[in-house]
């Protein structure tokens, strides 16, 4: 079979599941391609699939002609649940070949799934559900890579989580929680472990100002077990979903005099205007240089 790929979230970060697929195929020895609208019509491919990440993705632009379409993923599912992967791929080695640039020295994937927040903001609970679950061993995805991205909505949140913890500091890779950690539930025991990783960067986050109580003696006690600084910890912030703009500020305060880096994430920021108050915070916070020469958002001019 010829099969075609399109990924229509772009190209700038890579997508798990066309990278399964291609690895699938090409194990039973089809051809696996990007799709070329300019050529397709001339010589359709036997199966196109179309994977979309985000809901705010606008749709692929060009017609698409192949014996058979299959569209997936978030984007074009979300909320209703939409089709997973057949286990025989879901747990199959990525085709990181795909993406040469963005997966060189890099494996991509999840250890876990599932989260038991349940946040009205997140599509974790509708797709993965509110249990944090493991769902692979590192070896699944990475191969002695200098560098693992991972994935996953709440790993600390597993019963799993010193076993898999332990799997990636075995495997002396650099590691990157790419999604915010959730610090509500950390433990001494936890950041321990974290600290034995090796670590560039770790990121939490503050999603809900009315856990300020909570989170902030929690964010002090993780930089008191680690002894890292903001250079290593970073916090996403998410502002404007249920907060002012006062306790986006708090919160972005309160971080930094803690010793974080916070990083503003906007919910639904394509709907917002271009010099909206939020926009312009974001640019502010998220500039490091910004953020660290103007003291107070009041006093930014950008």
């Amino acid at each position: 079979m010829r099969i075609s790929l399109i990924d229509v979230d772009g190209h700038n970060f890579p997508n798990l599941p066309l990278m399964k697929l291609s690895a699938w195929h090409k194990q039973n020895g089809d051809q696996v391609e990007w799709y070329d609208p300019l050529t397709a019509w001339l010589n359709p491919p036997d199966r196109v699939y179309m994977s979309k990440v985000f809901t705010f993705t606008p749709d692929y632009p060009h017609p698409v002609c192949a014996g058979e379409i299959i569209k997936g993923g978030t984007g074009y599912e979300y909320p209703s649940g939409g089709k997973s992967l057949p286990d025989k791929i879901e747990h199959i080695y990525p085709d990181y070949s795909l993406y040469p640039e963005l997966c060189r020295n890099m494996a991509y994937g999840f250890l876990t799934r599932g989260c038991p927040r349940g946040c009205d903001f997140c599509v974790v609970k509708e797709k993965e559900g509110q249990k944090s679950r493991k769902v692979a061993d590192l070896s699944e995805f990475w191969n002695g890579q200098k560098n693992i991205v991972l994935l996953d909505p709440n790993m600390f949140a597993c019963k799993d989580w010193k076993n898999l913890s332990q799997q990636l500091i075995d495997s002396k890779a650099w590691v990157d929680f790419s999604q915010g950690c959730d610090i509500r539930i950390m433990t001494e025991e936890k950041a321990e472990y974290i600290k034995r990783m090796k670590i560039k960067q770790i990121h939490f986050a503050w999603d809900r100002y009315q856990d300020k109580d909570i989170i902030v003696p929690k964010f002090k006690a993780f930089k008191e077990t680690t002894g890292w600084d903001r250079r290593k910890m970073t916090v996403y912030v998410l502002c404007g979903f249920d907060t002012t703009l006062e306790q986006d500020l708090d919160r972005i305060y309160t971080l930094r005099d803690l010793g974080y880096a916070p990083y503003v994430m906007i919910y639904d920021k394509y709907k917002l205007k271009k010099r909206d108050q939020l926009k312009r915070m974001q640019r502010w916070v998220n500039s490091r240089y910004a953020f660290m020469a103007c003291e107070r958002f009041e006093n930014y001019k950008g």
